[in-house]
């Protein structure tokens, strides 16, 4: 990984961006999409849409990695100052216990812990029971309601989980607090970086779409905006190769490859399209692994559903610890990903479009 990846990632996923407060990561990937893109453009939700013109009378071919991450809102400020709060995105409540956060205000950032009970005064029956978000706080040393006013907190003030981007010993291995799904935005970025002086046979439209976390809704608005030909949505998936996790429920690997969905709980991959991605991947030697996941989407769901309907797949990084304060993934994988998007690029042309979209 040269300095330059480094830092873009670095900046991509160090950047705040829960759903519906992405403003610090748009602003971050469009400093690094803006040289490659012909031309930048935003839904009416903030969604970011990169345009590069190989072929004019080609087809229209949208990639897209979410901005948003996982974090949460406040909802309440008690008497004694505490912060209790909402969920954006979906979070596990064994995970989130006395990790760090920053909570957003009118005035800046604020650190913050989400607290927890010592087990020294748990009786033993409590502490084998998972404590309900509902009854966590933020602790962010305020006294009272007044003062964690004056310290800026207003209800709806959006909290974002801390972690560093660090490049474990294992330099291949990175940690991070939002590679979901600021890997996808980088993908989209390098995606483009890769067509420099390249010639391609269609549009291709670059997107980081917003609020992924609470039901798709920027993948929705970006492809009513662009009516693509065809959708791919790049996204984290799940590593199977950690202690607790059935290689049944999740058998991909990190390092093992680019994931190449097959199902998730609101899409099927379309079979031309799936088989044209597992062809590419073949044809250019880059490893894969095949997946499907009976929870959860990706903005490919989102995709299908416009218009007419738009064949789509996802194609993603095994990623492990997602949804939560701290994920590794395996930079093989990204390599490997955006080398298979650039492929898919270069082969999308009007007569691989059409037979991708005929029934006959």
């Amino acid at each position: 990984m040269d300095q330059k990846t480094e830092q873009m990632l670095r900046d991509l996923t160090e950047a705040h961006g829960v759903p519906g407060f992405e403003q610090e990561a748009r602003q971050v990937m469009k400093s690094y999409i803006e040289p490659y893109a012909d031309e930048i453009t935003y839904d009416n939700l903030g969604s970011l849409i990169a345009k590069k013109t190989g072929d004019a009378n080609g087809p229209k071919v949208l990639i897209a990695g979410h901005l948003d991450e996982v974090g949460f809102m406040v909802t309440r400020i008690t008497d004694e100052g505490f912060l209790k709060f909402q969920p954006l995105g979906g979070w596990w409540p064994q995970v989130m216990l006395a990790q760090r956060v920053h909570i957003q205000t009118k005035d800046g950032f604020l650190d913050g812990v989400i607290g927890s009970i010592p087990p020294h005064v748990m009786p033993m029956e409590k502490r084998r029971k998972m404590v309900e978000i509902k009854d966590m706080f933020v602790d962010i040393g305020a006294s009272s309601i007044k003062e964690a006013e004056e310290f800026g907190v207003r209800l709806g003030d959006p909290i974002i989980p801390v972690c560093p981007f660090t490049i474990l010993k294992n330099p291949k291995m990175l940690m991070a607090k939002a590679w979901d799904n600021r890997m996808g935005c980088a993908a989209a970025i390098d995606l483009m970086k890769g067509l420099q002086g390249v010639e391609h046979p269609n549009t291709l439209y670059a997107a980081g779409t917003v609020m992924e976390e609470v039901g798709t809704r920027g993948a929705f608005t970006v492809a009513n905006m662009v009516k693509p030909d065809i959708g791919i949505a790049v996204d984290v998936g799940i590593a199977g190769d950690t202690p607790g996790v059935s290689k049944n429920d999740a058998p991909s690997k990190a390092g093992a490859g680019v994931e190449i969905g097959l199902y998730d709980a609101r899409m099927i991959a379309p079979q031309k399209l799936r088989d044209f991605v597992i062809e590419t991947a073949e044809m250019e030697n880059i490893p894969y692994q095949l997946t499907s996941i009976p929870g959860g989407a990706t903005d490919a769901a989102a995709f299908t559903l416009t218009g007419s309907g738009v064949p789509s797949i996802a194609l993603s990084v095994a990623t492990r610890y997602i949804h939560s304060h701290a994920s590794v993934l395996h930079y093989d994988d990204y390599e490997n990903l955006v080398k298979l998007l650039v492929a898919l690029v270069k082969r999308l042309d009007k007569e691989k479009v059409a037979e991708l979209t005929s029934f006959e």
